[in-house]
């Protein structure tokens, strides 16, 4: 769940079916509403206006498999010949975060520059609480998506520097010759 907590993979969450797909609007205030995200400088940010200004500018997700549980026994006399459900296995791989040497010019950016999520306007998006228990304590797969302005992600070189441009010659530039001019 979006509680505005330092992200923990013990914290509870939203739980979707194979192939369901949410749109996770904002900060969760309450079973109905939430506080829309938005994104906003550094300063601005929730994590800052909460005196947390640490790991901004990346979203995550840590999924968990379910715990399959063995089916109910088959009285005999019922004639049910129902194969015996497959237990499912815990990954407990974690990918590490390796980050990539920053840049001199990604150094020199100032704080106010970068981006974090604000804590925006309330909206109206109902959920409910249902049981789901973890098939193991380390996440099947985490998650991360990283953010920040264009200007940011040029200076950090995660968008390539747009190269000058030139009309380059083409060796064969048509089908046929032209006339010459007069």
């Amino acid at each position: 769940m979006v509680s505005g907590e330092t992200a923990a993979p013990d914290q509870s969450g939203y739980v979707l079916g194979p192939w369901e797909r949410a749109e996770i609007a904002g900060w969760r205030k309450s079973l109905r509403e939430v506080a829309q995200f938005y994104f906003t400088a550094l300063p601005d940010s929730y994590a800052a206006r909460t005196d947390r200004p640490d790991n901004v500018g990346v979203i995550g997700a840590a999924v968990f498999r379910e715990k399959v549980r063995p089916p109910e026994p088959v009285l005999p006399y019922l004639g049910n010949s129902a194969p015996a459900a497959q237990a499912a296995g815990e990954v407990a791989a974690t990918r590490a975060d390796r980050a990539a040497p920053a840049s001199p010019a990604a150094k020199a950016m100032r704080e106010s520059e970068r981006l974090g999520t604000g804590h925006g306007q309330r909206e109206y998006a109902p959920i409910q609480y249902t049981e789901f228990e973890r098939a193991g304590v380390a996440p099947a797969e985490v998650v991360a998506v990283r953010y920040d302005s264009r200007d940011n992600l040029l200076a950090r070189g995660v968008i390539p520097a747009p190269r000058p441009y030139w009309i380059e010659p083409q060796p064969f530039p048509g089908r046929f010759v032209p006339d010459p001019r007069g």
